[in-house]
């Protein structure tokens, strides 16, 4: 059980992870100032990590249906829910951002071919000024995400001491059970035992009345009635 909750929790902070990395490629996809090959990679990472986001979502609702408490398999599932809904509002900001992207691109090219070398000057400032901006953009992400990637790892290492320490002391736990349940057949033996004795004590005295009594009317029988 303690190993399951480990997993659900490392599963739950790869799913945080890949949301925030497809969130920047969304990002870099809305301010793309072209060409569209830039566009097409930007997309085929966006696609990559939409089917490792939803391969996690899966095995997150498959470790909630082998929870052994309804409570906790409810929680886990309530999770899986709302991941998957921020999955589609995702895809849905993905697909807005590749129209926008798209449609500033066409604008571009046809600014191109209307004002000749002058635009050409002016597209190649504003792009390299937009690609400044991304750049930056990307790097100011790309921390945000550090930091938050190393505060989830740091609370995974808390909540594994957590677990190691209580594992721990189920362990000791269940050993003082073990030597209480030896202590409990030894004192079930010795009454059984004790009872038996007793069983046979009292038949013992009975036998040794009987003959006492047997004895006894013999030896008046003989005083009494001599001659019979």
């Amino acid at each position: 059980m303690a190993s399951l909750d480990v997993h659900v929790k490392i599963c739950g902070q790869e799913i945080i992870k890949y949301d925030l990395e497809i969130k920047a490629l969304i990002q870099d996809i809305r301010e793309c100032p072209g060409p569209q090959a830039v566009l097409m990679d930007l997309n085929a990472q966006v696609k990559d990590k939409f089917n490792q986001l939803r391969l996690r979502i899966q095995n997150l609702e498959q470790m909630a249906k082998e929870q052994d408490r309804e409570t906790d398999q409810q929680a886990i599932l309530k999770e899986t829910e709302s991941q998957h809904r921020q999955m589609l509002s995702n895809q849905t900001a993905w697909r807005k951002a590749n129209l926008a992207c798209k449609l500033s691109i066409d604008m571009l090219e046809k600014d191109e071919l209307l004002h000749g070398g002058d635009g050409n000057i002016r597209q190649r400032k504003a792009t390299k000024k937009n690609l400044v901006q991304t750049s930056s953009d990307i790097t100011e992400s790309l921390m945000s995400i550090s930091r938050m990637m190393s505060q989830q790892v740091m609370q995974s290492e808390d909540t594994i001491g957590t677990l190691s320490t209580s594992s721990r002391t189920v362990l000791e736990t269940n050993e003082e059970f073990k030597n209480m349940t030896g202590t409990i057949h030894l004192g079930r033996k010795l009454i059984l035992k004790y009872n038996r004795r007793e069983l046979t004590d009292k038949l013992l005295i009975f036998l040794a009345m009987a003959l006492f009594l047997a004895t006894v009317l013999y030896i008046l029988k003989k005083r009494l009635f001599p001659f019979i």
